[in-house]
């Protein structure tokens, strides 16, 4: 099993004090930061640009997980990973040419992931597996915090994790992820789970207990801990 990694969504976060939200998830055991990117037009919804991630980068050691959900992509590559992005996702329908724009991002010395919506089918991404470390399944249509958990994602998640095979390929999922699912998620696959709403909702004095409670849920149905 790859490692579970719990990774706090800064979208649900208090936005007048980003840095001082990072922080806090970097020293309450985030594994990574999870930063949706929007561009009120592939989804509608706007949120950050290059100079944001730049100006939180000094808050947390751990890895920055961009998630672009921009389109077209490909000139937002090069600004996010000089910016301070660790790995870059990009969507199926992000730009004409999947394959180059993900050999684009390994070319900028970081990693590359590929997102995939509810209604993008899992077959989507068979030809470019070889050149991605991250599969982000979407469990809510991208755009907006706080929606629901698309349980019918759950067989996606188990056919991606079965095309991944031998692959060092992690499986993230996105959307609605909480304590309460966080266990039939690993179970279908994900070792990956962004939490927004879940990990902030009881302000900075709780992300603590909301990451660790999710861990907990997480772990005891891979049987490592109970």
């Amino acid at each position: 099993m790859r490692p579970l990694q719990i990774l706090p969504s800064i979208l649900a976060a208090d936005f007048a004090a980003l840095g001082a939200d990072v922080a806090a998830c970097a020293g309450a055991g985030a594994d990574q930061i999870h930063i949706d990117v929007m561009d009120g037009h592939f989804v509608p919804n706007i949120t950050f640009g290059p100079d944001l991630v730049k100006a939180i980068r000094p808050h947390a050691a751990q890895p920055f997980d961009v998630h672009l959900m921009v389109a077209p992509v490909d000139a937002y590559l090069a600004p996010f990973a000089a910016a301070g992005a660790d790995r870059l996702t990009v969507h199926v329908e992000a730009g004409p040419h999947l394959h180059r724009t993900l050999q684009a991002i390994r070319g900028l010395g970081i990693g590359a992931g590929v997102a995939l919506n509810p209604g993008t089918p899992a077959a989507a991404i068979g030809p470019v597996l070889d050149l991605v470390d991250l599969v982000c399944v979407m469990t809510v249509n991208p755009g907006f915090g706080g929606q629901s958990f698309i349980k019918e994602m759950l067989p996606k998640i188990a056919e991606i994790r079965d095309m991944i095979a031998y692959r060092n390929i992690d499986i993230e999922v996105d959307g609605g992820v909480t304590a309460h699912n966080a266990g039939v998620i690993v179970a279908a696959g994900a070792n990956m789970l962004v939490a927004g709403s879940a990990v902030f909702k009881g302000g900075r004095a709780q992300i603590g207990e909301a990451i660790a409670a999710i861990r907990k849920a997480a772990e005891s149905a891979r049987g490592e801990r109970v």
